[in-house]
């Protein structure tokens, strides 16, 4: 008899708990419904309006004029162009941070919608067309909304949320820092200290609304590397006079490829090396003193992102010695490894699928893709997941990808980010002690 009114109290106590969070997630999936008519309406004023990475200046004032009203802490100028808004909610908790790339691309947009950009800004040296051909205009728009739905909610939120709108996720111009990296240097997961980071990426090949995610690594480094080949010069007709960088560099571009194929443990993480330029000469009959060649490194595996550039180097500069050339290497990380913890994404996937409907979350296969989302995460705990943004009719095989001139996404299911950053909130301080 005992037991049973124990049980009797325990189910007492418990189900107003369970109502409470059955009421702050219909809160939260009725607000983000209201506010897609206004997500819509930024993402498209961001899109006709792109800026190039370190230049968001016209962004980060709209991103301020659409939160100054909310009674908010808001920072600008951080990390040159970013803005950082502070929610203090109504309970004590952990600090939670939501990030947003601000920037575009030089690129040319082909799409023929009333919104398509028309702007054009200097890009090394040149005057370029300006494109947000990644999306992050709709990153931006979702963390708009969610800061004005979590401004209305301020009162249950359990700890403090941090908005994190990035500028130069694309890389900064050649001689300046920005983006995430610069964000972590200048203390933006400080002050107060993040406990746990979240970011959505939205990708023009998953159906609208859909979300997409992957525990451990998940993302690409990224690593610039750039091979200079010193020769000697001489007439096209007598290449035993000279040494001919030219040839030497053929010669490395096919020994890097053999580094991925021969020398990689592939079973464990992919890995991708490419040449994507290769500068030299001025004439078809004289062969020139040098040859320049630049290219990309994406692994998913810290310590085989270094031992690559260990062998590059060496399979470069001994190539270049055997026909007695000097080969000079150097390398430029541009991102790490975007790593979602393990227990965290374990704790959050309920929140994904309460936001998106369980039937459309689901795990993928890592990206050789590359984020500096991937910086946060060195600093605390993070998660970062796609969200789909193809027309739900549409194929697959036939989205255009991203950074081209065709890049679509519908935006007419932005509410979903929403909602999933805000299920995220009021969510996590639930899992601490788990």
């Amino acid at each position: 008899m005992q037991k049973l009114i124990f049980l009797s109290l325990v189910s007492f106590v418990y189900l107003p708990c369970r109502l409470a969070a059955q009421d702050v997630n219909k809160t939260i999936k009725t607000q983000a419904l209201a506010i897609q008519q206004k997500l819509t309406e930024y993402r498209r004023h961001l899109h006709q309006y792109p800026e190039l990475s370190n230049r968001e200046f016209k962004t980060a004032a709209y991103i301020v004029e659409q939160l100054k009203n909310l009674g908010l802490d808001i920072q600008t100028g951080v990390a040159k162009t970013g803005v950082v808004v502070i929610l203090k909610g109504g309970k004590p908790g952990p600090v939670m941070a939501l990030r947003a790339d601000m920037d575009a691309l030089p690129v040319k947009e082909r799409v023929n919608i009333p919104y398509a950009s028309t702007d054009s800004a200097l890009y090394a040296g040149a005057k370029v067309p300006v494109m947000h051909a990644c999306g992050h205009d709709a990153h931006v728009a979702m963390l708009i909304g969610t800061a004005q739905v979590l401004s209305s909610m301020k009162k249950d939120i359990a700890g403090t949320v941090k908005f994190i709108f990035q500028p130069a996720e694309e890389g900064p111009p050649e001689g300046e820092e920005g983006g995430a990296a610069l964000m972590v240097k200048d203390g933006v997961m400080d002050n107060p200290k993040v406990d746990v980071i979240f970011g959505i990426h939205i990708e023009s090949w998953i159906p609208a609304g859909d979300i997409q995610y992957k525990p451990g690594a998940f993302m690409a480094s990224a690593d610039l590397f750039s091979i200079k080949v010193k020769g000697k010069s001489s007439h096209g007709s007598q290449p035993w006079l000279g040494v001919d960088p030219i040839s030497i560099s053929a010669q490395i571009i096919d020994g890097l490829q053999h580094i991925v194929s021969r020398q990689m443990e592939l079973t464990k993480a992919p890995a991708v090396i490419t040449v994507g330029k290769i500068n030299s000469g001025v004439r078809f009959n004289i062969i020139p003193e040098e040859a320049y060649m630049e290219g990309t490194i994406r692994t998913l595996d810290s310590k085989m992102q270094l031992d690559i550039h260990d062998r590059i180097r060496l399979t470069a500069t001994k190539i270049a010695e055997a026909s007695n050339a000097l080969a000079e290497v150097n390398f430029y990380t541009k991102t790490l490894v975007t790593y979602n913890n393990p227990k965290l994404v374990d704790n959050m996937l309920p929140s994904l699928q309460a936001a998106a409907g369980k039937e459309n979350v689901r795990s993928m296969d890592w990206v050789t893709g590359a984020e500096d989302f991937s910086y946060f995460g060195t600093k605390a705990p993070a998660f970062f997941f796609y969200i789909g943004g193809m027309p739900r009719e549409n194929d697959t095989k036939n989205a255009p990808p991203h950074h081209t001139p065709d890049f679509l996404i519908d935006d007419s299911r932005l509410y979903v980010g929403v909602q999933t950053f805000c299920q995220l909130v009021f969510d996590y301080p639930n899992t601490l002690n788990k």
